[in-house]
């Protein structure tokens, strides 16, 4: 049975008919629509990019007139979903069907045909569904199984809300703006229409088969803004198609053409004045140095997530981890990080992207709380070097140690979580793990120490008398390891990931210098900040605070609790660790000092980053110092 079409009020306030509504010489907009450079320039230009056929120097719609904005309205195909358009082109590739049968069905017979009758719900779908297939199997000279094609349009996964747009339209009512949607829809088989978004987020919707009127007619504007009690000027409209866009100017709408959601909402934010986007902390643009290929990134994504998924990948740079480039990733619903192998040739050990992966899977299953890692992809190919993903986690990274704004109980709790969640990484089992393996048992030291000689010989750019010291002095100081654990080999406060509203930690992040070994070096390593001036650039410290006053636990309490959780004596050469630490991290310096002068590096690089390995290396030598006291003043008197 065919539903009626209803008719709208006009902006006069009179009633038309669907079909007068069809007074805008339609037939010419519809062949012009269906030509294929205006097919691609419209349906597929938001999302099929390498089709784009655009005419240049073509007149962007707009008004003239001002003033501040008080709705957005939005077109839902090609803006807030897929178009139909693109839907059908890769349906047609993944059913083996010519390419542009579904497109040539669509336009076939103008303003009488088969899909705009659909659309002014003058047909049911069974009508619809049995003509529009012999029509596609005469175009074809195939049988098209257009209830497939119907149903991959229809189903939730493909018409699903772009993110990015659903979180502008929260923004844009939390500002108290009113939003609209104008929907070219049909009927379904339940009588209801198709109109796979939330009702709750719009003031108004206005539906094509329900109004028996549809975009490009001026009228549907008209009834959308007279439902908004809006003049047209204090509107902003989206859509994706220029006809679409060339009526609603007419009428003093101010317009936003969208050739990809992403892009559009920045256009959006630029003209409303406020964020529309959630902030991912502490990233920033991908820079120009370190941008990866994203249309490759794309496709290997939709393979290994298994989704049919449609519309913008947004890609942002995490600005503050100081080796591997680490990525946010954003594609439809899901929220990723990606981390690779920095570009060109660096010194070891800061390409260990396979490692971090085996690592973090393992303590996974170990209870040890990282990032759920999903995949690791070794082939240069797709990005150019090799990466893993992980899920994103919304969380808190303190990168002040002081934890400013926080109460003295709060920041105490933060240091005793940070405390115990290095006791767990220390009590797993590495045989259940399957870790026995991840590094070498026993004579840690030896080895670390060489190896970092190694680093800093292969790294340094001058003599620093303060390194030449301690290089000597750590091979002859190396102590006997007690105990063989996983050893995360950074593990400080700004590597931990903490819930936003409890003193837990959800993530312990960069594992790539982990390995097996002694545990005191990762309690040691935990401690550098106790002894590194607030004004450190690269990694502040707590020297000049007030610990007490602040709450927060000296280094000497911090390796105190350790102890007494892990049920271990604290151990007597506790200024050897210390000293190894900052000879670590001086060598580290060292290696980003002379990559700045070579090439790009994946972090900001200063002209005083020479310096900080000669302040680091004299903070070690001021332990081995120590060290040197203690062992003489527990030397027997000579009688």
């Amino acid at each position: 049975m065919r539903r009626p079409a209803r008719a709208p009020i006009g902006w006069g306030g009179g009633r038309v008919t669907g079909v007068a509504a069809c007074s805008l010489g339609l037939n010419m907009y519809i062949r012009r629509l269906f030509q294929p450079s205006h097919l691609q320039r419209a349906w597929r230009a938001a999302f099929l990019k390498q089709n784009q056929c655009r005419h240049r120097g073509a007149p962007r719609w707009t008004h003239s007139g001002g003033g501040p904005y008080r709705a957005v309205i939005f077109d839902m195909s090609g803006v807030l979903i897929p178009s139909p358009g693109r839907v059908a082109a890769e349906w047609e590739v993944q059913n083996h069907i010519p390419s542009g049968t579904i497109l040539k069905a669509f336009y076939s017979g103008g303003e009488n045909g088969l899909w705009m009758k659909f659309m002014r719900g003058e047909t049911t779908k069974e009508d619809f569904l049995r003509e529009f297939g012999r029509l596609c199997s005469e175009i074809s000279k195939t049988s098209v199984p257009v209830d497939s094609f119907f149903s991959v349009l229809t189903s939730k996964e493909v018409a699903k809300q772009f993110q990015v747009m659903t979180e502008a339209i929260t923004r844009i009512r939390e500002k108290g703006l009113k939003t609209a949607v104008l929907s070219n829809n049909f009927y379904l088989s339940n009588g209801k229409s198709f109109f796979p978004l939330d009702r709750k987020q719009f003031d108004v919707v206005v539906e094509s088969c329900l109004e028996g009127v549809y975009e490009p007619d001026p009228r549907i504007y008209k009834l959308c803004l007279e439902r908004l009690s809006l003049q047209p000027s204090e509107a902003i409209f989206l859509d994706d198609l220029e006809q679409n866009l060339k009526a609603a100017a007419s009428l003093g709408l101010h317009t936003i053409k969208v050739n990809d959601p992403e892009t559009a909402v920045k256009e959006l934010e630029t003209l409303l004045g406020f964020t529309l986007r959630t902030v991912i902390p502490n990233t920033c643009p991908v820079r120009e140095t370190m941008e990866i290929p994203k249309d490759s990134l794309e496709k290997y994504l939709k393979d290994l997530l298994g989704t049919q998924t449609t519309g913008p990948l947004e890609l942002l740079q995490f600005d503050h981890r100081l080796s591997s480039p680490t990525y946010y990733i954003r594609l439809a619903d899901y929220q990723l990080l990606l981390r690779k192998k920095p570009p060109g040739t660096l010194l070891p050990p800061t390409c260990t992207v396979e490692r971090e992966f085996r690592i973090m899977k393992a303590l996974a299953n170990a209870g040890v709380p990282v990032l759920k890692v999903l995949d690791l992809c070794e082939d240069p190919r797709v990005i150019g070097t090799p990466f893993y993903l992980m899920e994103y986690c919304p969380g808190l990274i303190y990168k002040d140690p002081s934890l400013p704004g926080l109460e003295a109980n709060q920041r105490r709790a933060i240091y005793t979580a940070m405390n115990r969640v290095l006791c767990k990484i220390h009590s797993v089992d590495l045989d259940t793990a399957g870790l026995g393996d991840y590094g070498r048992q026993g004579d840690y030291f030896p080895c670390q120490v060489q190896n970092w000689i190694q680093q800093y010989r292969a790294s340094e750019t001058s003599t620093i008398p303060a390194m030449e010291r301690l290089i000597e002095w750590l091979l002859l100081h190396l102590p006997r390891q007690q105990k063989t654990t996983v050893v995360h080999g950074g593990f400080r406060l700004d590597n931990l990931l903490f819930h936003p509203k409890k003193t837990e930690v959800l993530a312990i992040l960069d594992w790539e210098l982990s390995t097996l070994g002694d545990p005191l070096a990762d309690v040691a390593s935990s401690c550098l900040a106790h002894y590194l001036p607030s004004s450190f650039p690269m990694l502040r410290g707590l020297s000049d605070c007030n610990l007490t006053q602040l709450g927060i636990p000296t280094a000497e309490e911090c390796f105190r609790m350790y102890c007494l959780h892990m049920g271990i004596p604290p151990a007597e050469n506790w200024n050897f660790y210390m000293a190894f630490s900052f000879f670590r991290e001086a060598t580290i310096l060292q290696g980003v000092h002379k990559h700045s002068l070579t090439g790009p590096a994946s972090l900001a690089t200063t002209e005083r980053s020479g310096k900080l390995t000669e302040f680091m290396s004299n903070l070690a030598w001021d332990f081995a110092i120590k060290e040197g006291f203690r062992v003489f003043k527990e030397m027997p008197q000579n009688q």
